[in-house]
């Protein structure tokens, strides 16, 4: 068995076995608590940039098939597991991890305590990490200590869509969407809600949106520190303005915010699982979400917004989870709720959002 190595910026060095692609790879170390869905984990194109640590010791029994996949290819960078499983359920449908992975290019180290490595990261912080399967060398040390921190780093223009497409049966409800990262779970819950798609480059202009003709826009969820993105800031203030329904999922919800002018900021180790327990602040009502994200907005800055308001809460670290605006229909989550760790209930933002839509079908406001 070949080894790696997983090296940290204060010269402490782990050592386990390749269980993946051979290779170097530098991001930030971060870890996930499901205990299912690591296909959809490992392709949601928020993780780019990012070596993702499993919590649960034993990853791949199931395999992995492409209508899992939340994206064209894995997002992460590298992966860290105490065990990944070759042998799987569903043979003849799905491919073994480790396989898959190899096919892709992506080092794997096993054998490791992942134990460990959360409370380390619990502790000190989210952190950059290099993940090699060759023998540790100076110009090793060098290349991590070069790579820069997640903090001020703008990844969305790596994973976005090159060129618009369109989703769904054409009709009235026209919903824009601005690719960040966007998942493929959240493309199909607005078909089935019956919206005809457009999905956007990061980097759109107002023309191209305008030409779609869209009664409401979704901004997505995606990589990457959301105020290192000037020109996705400026876009969501400008179409705030237009007044239209606008639905904000993580990247887009913190985006969402900062255009509000209210700040984001960094999170020690971030939230990055599928049972994080949230409160709807406008019923009472629990909802236990999956979230994947490092950033979050200012709760003393929203507090004190005279046009938006908190609605949803998690009751871990009382963070927000969700705003909207006081007389217009824009909203924001920070979780995905899209996804279905086990209760779908948390799809009601998208029936929110989709009402909203529906009033708008036969007003449409003045464009600016």
């Amino acid at each position: 068995m070949k080894k790696a190595y997983l090296l940290f910026g204060d010269n402490t060095q782990i050592e386990g076995w390749s269980a993946g692609a051979e290779g170097t790879v530098v991001g930030e170390l971060v870890f996930h608590t499901a205990l299912t869905g690591y296909p959809e984990i490992f392709t949601d194109p928020s993780y780019w940039g990012q070596i993702l640590i499993m919590t649960l010791p034993h990853i791949g029994n199931y395999g992995t098939t492409a209508e899992e996949w939340q994206w064209e290819q894995p997002a992460i960078r590298g992966l860290v597991v105490r065990q990944l499983s070759h042998f799987f359920s569903r043979p003849g449908r799905a491919l073994g991890l480790p396989e898959y992975l190899r096919v892709h290019g992506i080092p794997v180290i096993a054998g490791v305590d992942t134990r460990a490595l959360v409370r380390r990261i619990r502790q000190q912080g989210a952190q950059n990490v290099l993940l090699t399967t060759e023998p540790p060398s100076a110009a090793h040390w060098a290349y991590l200590r070069q790579h820069p921190s997640m903090e001020g780093l703008e990844l969305a223009s790596s994973v976005t869509t090159p060129k618009p497409y369109t989703l769904g049966e054409p009709g009235p409800l026209r919903v824009a969407v601005i690719d960040f990262g966007v998942k493929k779970a959240i493309l199909h819950q607005l078909v089935e809600y019956g919206a005809y798609v457009g999905v956007f480059p990061a980097t759109t202009t107002l023309e191209a949106l305008r030409a779609f003709e869209p009664v409401g826009f979704l901004l997505s969820n995606g990589p990457g520190d959301p105020a290192a993105m000037p020109y996705a800031i400026q876009l969501a203030r400008a179409l705030m303005e237009w007044g239209y329904p606008i639905l904000g999922i993580c990247l887009g919800h913190q985006l969402l915010a900062l255009a509000a002018g209210i700040p984001t900021y960094k999170l020690r180790f971030g939230h990055r699982g599928s049972n994080h327990p949230v409160r709807d602040q406008r019923t009472g009502r629990l909802f236990i979400t999956s979230q994947n994200h490092g950033f979050a907005i200012s709760l003393e800055a929203l507090s004190k917004h005279p046009d938006f308001q908190l609605t949803h809460i998690n009751l871990n670290d009382h963070t927000v989870e969700g705003f909207s605006h006081r007389y217009l229909p824009i909203r924001g989550v920070q979780y995905h709720p899209e996804a279905a760790p086990g209760p779908h209930d948390s799809r009601e933002i998208f029936q929110e959002f989709l009402s909203d839509l529906q009033k708008y079908c036969t007003y449409v406001p003045a464009s600016s």
